[in-house]
């Protein structure tokens, strides 16, 4: 099957050992990356780096597990960046154990970023480890049509987030787990995209990459009962009418 067309919705291209080097296979591939970074400071450097680099977009993030060490100017400095910024990500809560500690700090900046007007006309890829349900009603209540990142929360958690218009995207990682099986089948393909996640996700044992894509593709069509050209179509049409993305 054709990866061409397809968006990765979640990449830490920036945390590969190797950063052009995924770009260029991706780009090879047919594959647009939507780079997400951790900070505003991270944001800025990655789009001087990226230039006019084509087949990648960079999100502008504040990550909750850097929300401990961030400070208010750089709460300044993300919406300062925010107007010329054509995606969000990564931003959202961590009320796992490693992010307990900073629980107050990341209420404080992701409330703040979502009454930012703006952010009902970017696609936004959220972060959701342990806090499913305060991050679900968050984005419920200002109706901010955002992509569940990994989520690895209940299902019935993930039956809210369907109902307040979210959407998922899927990595090579999930779709390996039990948990992650599950959740695929409660999804509606037209709530779909994909991710990586890359490097911090895995595939057979090494850091996922875009053109691993084509694995999340196939297990999509075997839950979806579909071929794997119908469920690449599936994708690509979500792609435009949640993204904006046209192949």
């Amino acid at each position: 099957m054709t990866t061409q067309g397809l968006v990765d919705t979640h990449c830490h291209i920036d945390a590969y050992d190797d950063p052009v080097a995924v770009l260029e296979e991706s780009a090879a591939a047919g594959i647009h990356i939507i780079a997400v970074t951790e900070s505003p400071d991270r944001y800025r450097l990655l789009r001087t780096r990226l230039g006019r680099r084509s087949k990648v977009d960079v999100a502008l993030g504040y990550h909750p597990l850097r929300a401990g060490d961030l400070t208010p100017h750089d709460l300044v400095r993300f919406f300062r960046l925010l107007p010329d910024a054509t995606w969000i990500g990564e931003i959202g809560l961590d009320f796992s154990q490693v992010g307990r500690a900073s629980r107050q700090q990341q209420l404080r900046a992701f409330d703040a970023i979502l009454a930012e007007p703006l952010l009902q006309t970017r696609p936004v890829t959220v972060h959701s480890r342990g806090a499913e349900r305060d991050v679900i009603t968050r984005l419920a209540q200002i109706r901010v049509p955002a992509i569940m990142h990994w989520f690895t929360g209940p299902l019935g958690a993930a039956e809210d987030a369907l109902a307040a218009g979210l959407s998922f995207s899927v990595n090579p990682a999930m779709v390996n787990t039990q948990k992650g099986a599950a959740l695929l089948q409660r999804l509606p393909p037209d709530r779909v995209l994909l991710e990586t996640d890359g490097p911090f996700a895995t595939y057979t044992g090494r850091p996922a990459r875009p053109p691993d894509l084509v694995r999340v593709v196939r297990i999509l069509a075997h839950t979806w009962a579909m071929s794997e050209q119908q469920a690449t179509a599936t994708i690509l049409a979500n792609q435009q009418r949640l993204l904006g993305y046209r192949t």
